[in-house]
């Protein structure tokens, strides 16, 4: 579902279908519905009623009356897990929702109408299954392998047999600890490059294959993580969900999960620690997402650091993720992001509202060998347009290629063309009609820089294209194939 696009540097707000969007916790009137609540809630010298959040009792309660008041749902860990607040963690579930609803990839056959989800590492809380089933009726599995996280995530859901019949808690087996996974890049800068990304305001489209230098993988991230399993030993074999999702252990250490002082969630180690914190356990999550692939419709997981998800995001070409999407969680002074990310071919072309209006784009050829000129360049973009049918004539004097494409041949590319994006840019059909497509006109030429190093220029000859975006995703096409053949390491 699409939103109002942000201007930079505006606070994100809650999710607009969240209960708590227009109406946030009034805890006056929780205190005087519920007593165990009551003696936690002061006034300030405005006369507003606070709790205390660096109190793991007052924060535990609020989640408590929360659930009850608001969900039906009855709720209750032990001293010392992890508190989660509601209203951040219902954000995540509608975004879920948004990417179940959107038509980006296929919807769900229509003999499972009711949508299935995986919660890696539920803890004693629950919080994700619970407010899943009980919002939207989804069935979950949710894993987790302490005795502690599995004895009262199940309590939490016997506590509510109105939707217990829809959650199942599963054990992990710790028999066999996940292991650093064999290097899945076999062919190195094949798939993804990170062409508009908008991190200021939360959000990243990502298109295309081949990552750029600014992205790519720290030599590190993923090492070293040997925990549990997640995913695969945990997921049965032949089973299918439209969603896995993920507060991950965040921290290294636990003296790094306990430098923020003005609150108190609570939280064991094996809740908040992971040997390379985030970065780590999330990559496990995306090394095991390339061997179920499809077994998801969607692979999600919170972020916490905004320098993690560019590199997480960076990751997911290189392994051949055909969409990823980003959000932002606000939940007071904190901020997270959700990182989503799929296999499944795109049943939408998505191209960056911005850029859909562009009639010209450029791209640079880095790294050529010397031997490769300008010409070379020119001699390859004329053979691709003409290999596909189109009208292709170089111009060996002013270093250009003259293109015309009929209305089947763009559509042609459209249909073998994958890109990925936000709810915030233009959709173009797979099977767009050729009716809405007239010929297209274009330019192409080529400029030397530096030794070693081209600008490839596109020129769009007409004014007016009644699909936008079709240019964008034709030229887009153009670079992967140049880079492709040109650049060393990208074949």
């Amino acid at each position: 579902m699409g939103s109002k696009k942000r201007k930079r540097g505006e606070r994100v707000t809650t999710h607009p279908r969240n209960k708590y969007s227009d109406n946030p916790p009034d805890f006056s009137l929780l205190a005087s519905k519920y007593s165990t609540f009551a003696p936690y809630v002061f006034y300030s010298g405005d006369g507003r009623p606070r709790i205390d959040w660096t109190d793991f009792n007052a924060t535990r309660e609020l989640t408590r009356v929360l659930l009850h008041h608001d969900h039906g749902l009855n709720w209750w860990i032990p001293d010392g897990q992890l508190c989660p607040t509601v209203p951040n963690r219902s954000n995540y579930i509608h975004w879920i929702e948004d990417l179940l609803s959107s038509d980006i990839i296929p919807k769900v056959q229509a003999d499972r109408n009711t949508a299935k989800g995986f919660d890696i590492g539920t803890g004693t809380n629950c919080i994700y299954p619970l407010l899943g089933a009980s919002l939207l009726g989804w069935k979950f599995v949710g894993s987790d392998f302490t005795d502690v996280a599995l004895e009262w995530a199940e309590k939490n859901v016997k506590s509510n047999p109105h939707i217990s019949e829809l959650i199942e808690i599963r054990r992990v087996n710790m028999e066999n600890p996940a292991s650093s996974s064999e290097e899945l890049n076999d062919e190195p800068g094949k798939y993804g490059q990170c062409t508009d990304a908008d991190f200021d305001n939360g959000k990243a489209v990502v298109i295309g294959p081949s990552p750029p230098a600014h992205l790519q993988m720290h030599s590190g991230i993923g090492k070293g993580y040997g925990g549990p399993p997640i995913l695969v030993g945990v997921v049965k074999d032949g089973e299918k969900f439209d969603f896995c999702m993920c507060n991950p252990p965040f921290f290294e250490t636990i003296e790094e999960a306990g430098l923020n002082p003005k609150t108190s969630c609570g939280g064991t180690v094996q809740e908040m620690v992971c040997p390379g914190g985030e970065s780590a356990f999330i990559t496990r999550i995306i090394e095991d997402s390339v061997q179920l692939r499809q077994s998801f419709r969607w692979y999600t997981s919170m972020v916490g650091r905004k320098t993690n998800l560019k590199v997480l995001i960076s990751k997911l070409w290189e392994v051949g993720a055909t969409i990823v999407k980003t959000t932002e969680f606000v939940q007071g002074q904190t901020c997270r992001w959700g990182l989503a990310w799929s296999f499944l071919p795109a049943s939408k072309k998505i191209v960056p509202s911005h850029v859909a209006e562009k009639n010209n784009m450029s791209f640079m050829l880095e790294g050529l060998q010397r031997h490769q000129s300008a010409f070379d360049i020119l001699q390859s973009v004329e053979s691709y347009f003409r290999n596909m049918g189109a009208s292709s004539k170089l111009d060996s004097a002013s270093f250009k290629v003259d293109v015309t494409l009929s209305a089947e041949q763009c559509n042609s590319i459209l249909k073998t063309q994958t890109q990925n994006g936000t709810d915030q840019d233009i959709l173009i059909s797979a099977n767009c009609p050729s009716d809405k497509l007239n010929d297209m006109r274009l330019c192409v030429s080529v400029f030397q820089q530096i030794p070693g190093t081209l600008l490839v220029k596109g020129l769009l000859l007409q004014k007016e294209i009644p699909v936008p975006g079709v240019f964008c995703v034709i030229f887009q096409q153009l670079q992967e194939v140049l880079k492709s053949k040109f650049i060393v390491g990208i074949r």
